[in-house]
């Protein structure tokens, strides 16, 4: 088996749906055949140089994906970076160099720096900062913990033996691109949706009516009848709570 098959297999399509077969997830189903590409999100190589071979397409996300080829021949998948191109080398550790594609600790990078693929518990691997054309910022650094800024707005503690990758994720231009036909949404693997307001009141609180009216309601509600705008649904009294410095926007 060659390295290449090694890093992905088929991707089995759940459609949206839980473990006892029923739908968990609306409008989804169908798509195109696709391979998962296995992500090193840990960066765990540590202080061994690898050489990026190519920039590849990943249908699973919206980032391209960088396949890395180390010295001791052993190849991994990466986010790619903006600014990373074929050629460049990249390392993993704590005397990594300033570098778009270096992962270091949270401790060993400057104020001011944009990062992504970051850590929230050391040694567990990238968790959030993953999607394409998002960076969070190092604002500040404390004792134990790095203030980071993250896309969204909020500001949060992370201990600092957590490791990110340095640089902007790129792919920015993929809000802006335009589907062109419905056929392309279907081979994503997403299915039609139909407004709440052209439904039958039976299915949906938003239907029924007159003509074309409105959802007759002061807030709009999902088709169980829950409210969908301004409804908190974090958990109060989170764990996580403690290192949240400023809420998201």
């Amino acid at each position: 088996m060659s390295a290449l098959k090694k890093l992905r297999k088929i991707k089995i399509p759940r459609a949206g749906r839980s473990r006892s077969g029923k739908i968990s997830i609306r409008h989804q189903g169908g798509g195109e055949k696709r391979f998962l590409r296995k992500v090193d999100f840990k960066r765990d190589k540590k202080e061994i140089e690898a050489k990026v071979v190519a920039i590849e397409y990943d249908p699973n996300r919206g980032a391209n994906l960088a396949l890395l080829n180390y010295i001791d021949g052993e190849k991994r998948y990466i986010l790619a970076p903006l600014g990373l191109s074929i050629g460049d080398k990249v390392i993993a550790g704590e005397k990594a160099g300033l570098k778009i594609g270096n992962a270091l600790p949270l401790a060993k990078i400057p104020i001011g720096e944009k990062v992504h693929n970051l850590e929230l518990i050391p040694n567990r691997g990238g968790q959030i900062v993953r999607g394409a054309g998002t960076a969070a910022t190092i604002l500040a650094k404390e004792e134990q913990y790095v203030q980071v800024k993250l896309p969204s707005g909020e500001i949060r503690r992370i201990r600092k033996e957590c490791y990110a990758t340095l640089g902007q994720l790129g792919n920015l231009e993929r809000k802006s691109k335009n589907l062109g036909k419905a056929g392309r949404k279907r081979h994503l693997g997403i299915r039609p949706t139909v407004r709440g307001v052209a439904q039958n009141p039976r299915a949906h609180p938003h239907g029924g009516g007159e003509g074309r009216s409105g959802i007759g309601m002061p807030s709009p509600k999902s088709p169980w009848g829950k409210k969908t705008l301004g409804k908190k649904t974090r958990k109060k009294k989170k764990q996580s709570d403690k290192y949240i410095i400023k809420r998201r926007k």
